[in-house]
Formats: C-alpha cells, sequence, structure tokens
C-alpha cells in the first residue's frame, strides 16, 4: 500500500527548487538527497532528491529530473508517495491512517465509545474522527493523555476522553447546574 508523504507546490526561484505540502512527521529522513519517491500520477515520476532545505519554515526540494523552473511547474500538484511495507522511517508510536479505520474505540474499562472512521492530520495535531454509537462524529485529539492505548492488533484504540464528548459519558454535573457551557 502507498501512502503520500507530501504535494509538490508551486516552484521557488528559477534553479528548480519547489517548495512541499508536507503530509509526514519525518521531512528531514524523507527528503534526503538520493531518496527516490513514486509519484501519483506515475508518469511524472520516479523523483530523485537532489537537494532539500528549510526556508522560513518551508520545506524547499530539487528533484533531479527536473532541472529548471519550467520543469518543476509541470510537477505541480503531484503526490508523492511512499511504500507503506518497504518503509522504515516509521516510528512505534506513529500509524498511518489505513491502520487505525475500522478499530474499535472503547474507555480503559471497555465501554463501547464507536469506531475510528479517519485520522485528520494537522499542523498542531491530528485528530481522530470517530463514529459514535450514536452515530455522531466525534473528533478527538490523537494525544496520549486523551489516546492512551493503541493495539492495531487487538484491533483497538483506548481512549480517555473528557465527559459530555460521547454519549455513552455523562457531562460535567456541577458545571451544567452552574450554566457553564463546555
Amino acid at each position: 500500500m502507498e501512502y503520500v508523504v507530501a504535494r509538490i507546490g508551486r516552484p521557488h526561484g528559477v534553479r528548480g527548487e519547489v517548495t512541499l505540502e508536507l503530509r509526514t512527521d519525518a521531512p528531514d529522513e524523507r527528503f534526503t538527497p538520493g531518496a527516490v519517491l513514486r509519484t501519483d500520477p506515475p508518469a511524472r515520476g520516479p523523483l530523485t532528491v537532489e537537494s532539500a532545505r528549510w526556508h522560513n519554515g518551508t520545506l524547499l526540494v530539487a528533484f533531479g529530473e527536473a532541472a529548471d523552473r519550467s520543469a518543476v511547474e509541470e510537477l505541480r500538484n503531484t503526490l508523492l508517495l511512499v511504500d507503506v511495507e518497504e518503509d522504515r522511517a516509521a516510528e512505534d508510536d506513529a500509524w498511518y491512517p489505513h491502520q487505525l479505520r475500522g478499530l474499535a474505540a472503547v474507555t480503559a474499562s471497555g465501554t463501547a465509545l464507536g469506531t475510528v472512521a479517519d485520522l485528520v492530520t494537522g499542523t498542531a495535531q491530528d485528530l481522530l474522527v470517530v463514529t459514535g454509537t450514536d452515530g455522531r462524529e466525534v473528533l478527538v485529539p490523537f494525544v496520549e493523555r486523551l489516546v492512551p492505548v493503541v493495539d492495531v492488533p487487538g484491533g483497538r484504540v483506548v481512549l480517555d476522553p473528557p465527559g459530555g464528548l460521547f454519549a455513552e459519558l455523562p457531562g460535567d454535573e456541577d458545571a451544567d447546574a452552574r450554566g457553564d457551557e463546555g
């Protein structure tokens, strides 16, 4: 299975560099000189990283197959892919969306909360999209405090969400009595 690690953006300068819209937590490992990446559409690749550097928080990359601005303009919006099974840069506590979809979402005590529908990656933090047992879509920040256990082989994630987030977990009655919103 292939996984998108970046989308090629606009050209930068005249020497063939492009900006990348990153979709990986390890850009410094993925975009090292000599790295070969498959592309979508396939006819635009594979592409070999010639150089990579950071400029004002944006990763700029030059590919050996595209030497000037007009050549990289043709690559705009191309997706850069890695094969998940061949990927050696994965961390022990990192998961791909396809690994999480369909996992049961439960509390530590075993209360069923729903099913993981997706993982939305963000710049600040990722979000688990959980379809609750009542059919509502619930966004749960994918941080260890709220998602202490991810057990892919066991088919579940353990959540420790605040009260009121899921129908199965009552809200804070003291806050309700005070008229606080939460």
